[in-house]
């Protein structure tokens, strides 16, 4: 006999304050995966394996955190979907809509290239190489992705296409008002990713600890990372469900082609950092 499906019909809010904002799990995932990378780098300070002193690490966090992720973020998911979806008219009448996050909406590729201007501000600010700074961050980066998409799990998001495996999921919130028996099974591509990005910070670890790549061969981490992750979203993207209706029909869809560029210059830095 196989399995039946887990059931995932997870609230996504924790708590509602008002209409309009309430506290979501999602909220709570970037939050952890902010407080997992500063602890991290923490923990690599103290052991004198990353340029930080302890007293600068909150202003990393600002820069890289909330200039670079949260508004790299929210940025990249306007003008990568949002505007492409419903029109530049609908944007420049309501241009606010940027501010309004907890509406929902974060793209990874906008947070990526938020993420590499925070933390060039903040290598300029303190006199760090940008290149040091950028293979050291590609490890908190690599287990805060992972939990970012626990958080799209509990939101029943980004889910991939319906298939007839073991370990798929019913995502009830998806279908209200729909049996149970009659929600198709789906894969949880979430967990997928998840999983792919604690295996490339496992890589990441190796690199760094086991073979001192970070000090050896400037670049290499952040090519390798940028690789791992941004393959990992190319070829899962395949089994996901179109996230915007403008995706319907591409061969490839926002995600793949936003992801190209990231496993180029990954390509890129390893060559560089080898040679």
């Amino acid at each position: 006999m196989s399995a039946s499906p887990y059931v995932h019909d997870l609230n996504p809010v924790i708590w509602q304050f008002t209409d309009s904002i309430a506290l979501r799990w999602y909220g709570v995932a970037y939050l952890l995966g902010f407080i997992a990378g500063y602890f991290l780098l923490s923990w690599l300070s103290r052991r004198k394996l990353y340029p930080v002193p302890q007293e600068r690490l909150a202003d990393f966090v600002t820069y890289v955190a909330i200039f670079g992720v949260l508004f790299g973020g929210r940025l990249g998911y306007v003008f990568f979907y949002h505007i492409p979806n419903h029109g530049w008219a609908q944007f420049l009448a309501d241009p606010f809509v940027i501010l309004r996050v907890w509406e929902g909406g974060m793209a990874s590729h906008g947070a990526a290239v938020g993420l590499l201007i925070g933390l060039w501000l903040f290598s300029r600010k303190n006199k760090l190489p940008y290149i040091w700074s950028l293979d050291r961050i590609m490890v908190p980066v690599a287990i805060g992705g992972a939990i970012v998409r626990l958080g799209n799990l509990f939101n029943s998001e980004i889910v991939g296409a319906v298939t007839d495996v073991s370990w798929g999921f019913k995502f009830v919130r998806l279908y209200p008002n729909v049996p149970i028996d009659s929600i198709p099974v789906q894969h949880p591509t979430q967990l997928y990713e998840a999983f792919c990005y604690l295996v490339i910070f496992g890589i990441l670890c190796w690199l760094y600890y086991g073979r001192d790549l970070g000090r050896r061969r400037p670049g290499v981490m952040f090519g390798v990372g940028l690789i791992g992750i941004f393959l990992t979203r190319f070829f899962i993207e395949f089994i996901k469900l179109d996230q915007e209706a403008f995706e319907q029909g591409m061969l490839l869809n926002m995600g793949q082609l936003l992801s190209i560029p990231f496993i180029l210059l990954g390509i890129y830095m390893i060559y560089r950092g080898m040679h």
